[in-house]
């Protein structure tokens, strides 16, 4: 016998003559005779002895006998990829229950005690016979987590693993800390004849009915460098073949396809490669990626802080987009009293807060996603404006767009709570190193690396005719000199000041929840005005950008999906609840309702998130049964009143991630059999896996202990004790 929790012995001495203390204080001033007081003490002594005991836990360990009889699991793979016909000239799985009943099983039975579990999605004993490749993921992770628990105070000398690698069901590099496992690999190491699809990435779409750019990877192996023919389908639909040639066999290639889908709808792109005669896995030749539509109508707060010609140029190119919604004021001057005058043009249910050229309430200010400050310096708005400003971005998570030379003459916004929100230093002028491509003369825009792939700066269909356009553009009429760009930041476009050198114009970055930017030029109008009336490129710009800007700008309701899904995942919908300041709302009620591609709808409660950045984040578990777009409606409610709802949509089963990368993964099983102990085995040399388990064995008995502190004799010796003390403490008198 030893103990789980011994105690060192100084520790224990101590708490043995405070027992004994303890004890003989009971009955130190109790009328007895000393051996009655002694038998007494001696019984209290004992049953505190025997507390301390079982609070450290013996535990009995097996015996040389029981080492002989350890168990060793075999769990054999049976997700798809296990039907991938390139195991030696027969399919993984067939392959894998050869290897079972041929070898692993007649070598391992007559010394252990064997279990054979299928794993897939769940972990289940099964007989070698029905042993079948059709469970939709390998969660090889979740496997392990259940052997370890199903073996609990078991001997095991070691679980055997036989699967081709895939792991669709979490990370396995951490698997210390339990019996060794020796994997088994099965399949080829190689790829013969296979053409795949790696990934579709959707770009940020910062316009209705523009240009949204679907980046597509794709690789073909056993092809050499014939073409790849890719094919895109919107909602099902084609719209556009390409062929794609790649360097080498095995080379991936990437296509940028240019789309635009249509207004308010999820619009549904695949992009597939037809299957080639003799395709080792035709499955992984198709990909699906949901382009989601703007949520509702963004809002805009233009500040002018003087008339002039750019503000009729900027409201007219945002009102003219039906997806914003454009409030303005100009500063127009001062009146006899010497206020501020200012000329509102705002929804009437807006127009009150503003009388003042500026919202005063923090609240007012968050019902906007974007603000522009134009030509408007730091002493025209409090201190408390210029906060809630930047709470705004950071916390609120809107878009802040600063313009004009008065913005930025003298100390303009210096030392001023939104110094930090821009992305260029303000007290470093013209002086800045920054990244050119090369400026064209004064005031001319000259686009950086970073601004031909940014959304913002795209006026043309393609990068090319944007550069061209770009280089077209007439000259501004003066350049503000502002600093070089701060950590994180991006200049987008650069232009040229007095002596040549190199000034920043459009610089974006991202503070806190939000987005900022800077444009430094004056006069910007002169590319409306000095081009053909139909030539758009003045209001295609600043329509991006302030879309671009308000984009992450979400509501009081915000809803979380993941990026991507499989049927039979289980899904975590986050759901964010806020007040109108955009504090969390702890207190909520989130009903969530999930409508199915079948038109079916289930209905679940959102419950608190843990841990303190939990505060106002619900979720709600769901696990979909079957591959298509489901809608997503969120709905929280506060003190008996609707706080607001959320709606978007998820794509599940985009992709198949059973499929992708169809190659024996051999890199997880060296790393999983690593970080445990064990080695890959062979599928060749599986004879001496046993002895390598019966040299194990021994150890792996000897390790497994069985407590003896919580069972009936051990509740019965205490009550016996106990019972024992109060029969003679009646019998003598005592209560």
């Amino acid at each position: 016998m030893t103990f789980a929790h011994p105690l060192p012995w100084w520790i224990l001495a101590t708490i043995l003559t405070a027992a004994a203390g303890v004890a003989w204080h009971g009955y130190r001033r109790v009328d007895l005779t000393p051996a009655r007081r002694a038998a007494l003490t001696a019984l209290r002594f004992a049953t505190l002895l025997t507390l301390v005991l079982f609070l450290m836990r013996p535990v009995a360990q097996t015996t040389e006998q029981e080492a002989r009889h350890a168990f060793v699991p075999i769990l054999v793979d049976t997700s798809r990829s296990m039907s991938i016909d390139d195991a030696d000239g027969e399919r993984r799985i067939d392959n894998a229950k050869r290897l079972l009943t041929d070898h692993l099983l007649p070598g391992l039975e007559p010394r252990f005690q064997v279990e054979v579990l299928a794993f897939g999605e769940t972990l289940a004993p099964a007989a070698s016979a029905d042993l079948h490749a059709a469970s939709r993921r390998s969660d090889l992770s979740g496997a392990l987590a259940a052997v370890r628990e199903r073996y609990r105070g078991r001997p095991v000398a070691g679980i055997v693993v036989i699967s081709d690698g895939g792991d669709t069901g979490g990370a396995t590099d951490h698997v210390s800390g339990g019996p060794a496992v020796f994997p088994v690999g099965v399949g080829s190491p190689t790829v013969g004849r296979d053409r795949e699809v790696l990934g579709v990435t959707v770009a940020e779409a910062v316009l209705d009915d523009s240009r949204v750019d679907l980046a597509v990877s794709a690789v073909s192996h056993g092809h050499g460098a014939a073409p790849i023919e890719l094919r895109l389908l919107e909602n099902g639909r084609p719209v556009e073949i390409r062929r794609a040639t790649p360097a080498a066999d095995g080379a991936p290639v990437r296509e940028v396809f240019h789309v635009s889908p249509a207004r308010g709808v999820a619009a549904l792109y695949t992009v597939e490669i037809p299957a080639a005669a003799g395709e080792l896995v035709p499955e992984n030749n198709t990909r699906s990626v949901l382009v989601q539509p703007p949520a509702r109508t963004r809002r805009v707060l233009l500040v002018e802080g003087a008339p002039g010609f750019e503000h009729s140029f900027l409201k007219r190119a945002w009102t003219a987009d039906t997806g914003l919604e454009v409030d303005s004021v100009v500063r127009k001057g001062q009146n006899e009293q010497g206020r501020d005058t200012f000329y509102i043009q705002a929804a009437r249910s807006r127009g009150d807060m503003l009388t003042s050229g500026y919202p005063a309430r923090p609240e007012d200010l968050f019902s906007y996603d974007a603000i522009v400050l134009a030509n408007v310096s730091a002493d025209q708005l409090t201190r408390s404006q210029l906060q809630a400003t930047r709470d705004f971005v950071g916390k609120r998570g809107g878009g802040l767009l600063v313009l004009g030379a008065r913005s930025f003459l003298r100390h303009g916004l210096l030392d001023s709570a939104l110094e930090e929100v821009l992305p260029l230093e303000l007290d470093n002028r013209g002086d800045a190193v920054l990244p050119t491509s090369g400026t064209r003369g004064p005031n001319r825009v000259g686009l950086t690396a970073a601004g031909e792939a940014h959304p913002v700066m795209q006026i043309a269909a393609a990068h090319e005719q944007s550069r061209k356009r770009w280089d077209s553009a007439p000259a501004l009429a003066s350049t503000a000199p502002l600093g070089g760009p701060r950590p994180g930041a991006s200049v987008l476009a650069v232009t040229s000041g007095p002596g040549g050198a190199a000034r920043a114009l459009v610089a974006v970055q991202r503070y806190g929840n939000g987005r900022a930017m800077v444009f430094t030029g004056e006069a910007a109008w002169r590319w409306r005005m000095m081009r053909p009336s139909a030539d758009t490129s003045y209001d295609l710009f600043w329509r991006q950008a302030i879309r671009w800007l308000a984009l992450p700008a979400s509501d009081v309701i915000s809803l979380g999906l993941p990026s991507s899904a499989s049927p039979g995942d289980t899904l975590s919908l986050n759901v964010v609840v806020r007040n109108a300041a955009f504090d969390p709302e702890r207190d909520a009620s989130v009903d969530v309702k999930v409508t199915g591609p079948d038109g079916r709808i289930e209905t679940l409660r959102g419950g608190r998130a843990s841990g303190e950045d939990g505060a106002g984040r619900f979720v709600a578990r769901f696990k979909p049964d079957q591959p298509g777009v489901y809608r997503i409606t969120a709905e929280a409610r506060a003190r008996n009143a609707a706080i607001g709802s959320a709606a978007a949509s998820l794509l599940v089963g985009g992709a198949d991630p059973e499929m992708t990368d169809p190659r024996l993964n051999a890199q997880l099983l060296q790393r999983l059999a690593f970080s445990s102990g064990g080695r890959v085995v062979d599928a060749h040399g599986t004879a001496s896996l046993a002895r390598t388990l019966s040299a194990i064995a021994p150890a792996a008995a000897l390790s497994v202990r069985r407590d003896l502190w919580n069972t009936a004799w051990s509740f019965s010796a205490i009550l016996v004790l106990l019972g024992a003390e109060w029969i003679i403490r009646r019998r003598w008198g005592l209560r």
